[in-house]
């Protein structure tokens, strides 16, 4: 009794940990795919004339989803006197996803050096498009080859034995 007891213990936290696991990977593919509408969104609001907050308050109230409201706790921390650079730092940190801290550090070191912001969204956005494009490409590659197994081996067969008139 005691060892089913441990075993199923043992089972619950690995059930407990994959079922986190897999959650926290599919947040981060809602983050990645809404990150290029996010980042031009925000680099057409600070082209427009809005600061890095307004475009960023703008972002969120515009938006739902996994990546905007990681987005409104910045929001929330700089309304709260933290300064913008490091409650980017802080996101970036939090997100786990490298390509938002990537966007999160940009955002930071533009801010602070005085770097055109609107170019960094717009170069960060078509990175994302570009990782997401070959990622697909080479997901329809691995998939072209499995499709043609049941074409090959069943259709074919198939025909091969309905068209043989010595079978």
């Amino acid at each position: 009794l005691l060892f089913l007891c441990g075993v199923a213990f043992l089972l619950g936290v690995l059930g407990r940990d994959w079922e986190l696991s897999r959650a926290l990977g599919k947040r981060e593919e809602r983050m990645l795919t809404e990150f290029p509408t996010i980042a031009d969104l925000m680099a057409l609001s600070v082209a427009a004339g809005e600061g890095p907050v307004a475009a960023l308050e703008r972002v969120v109230t515009s938006s739902r989803g996994e990546l905007s409201a990681e987005l409104g706790r910045v929001l929330g921390d700089v309304r709260t006197g933290t300064p913008i650079g490091l409650a980017m730092d802080r996101l970036a940190a939090r997100s786990g996803v490298p390509i938002v801290a990537r966007f999160a550090e940009g955002l930071a070191v533009a801010l602070d050096r005085g770097t055109p912001l609107v170019d960094v969204l717009h170069a960060q956005a078509a990175d994302v498009r570009e990782a997401q494009r070959r990622t697909l490409i080479e997901t329809g590659a691995r998939k072209e080859v499995l499709m043609m197994v049941p074409v090959v081996f069943l259709i074919l067969s198939g025909v091969v034995v309905m068209f043989d008139p010595q079978l």
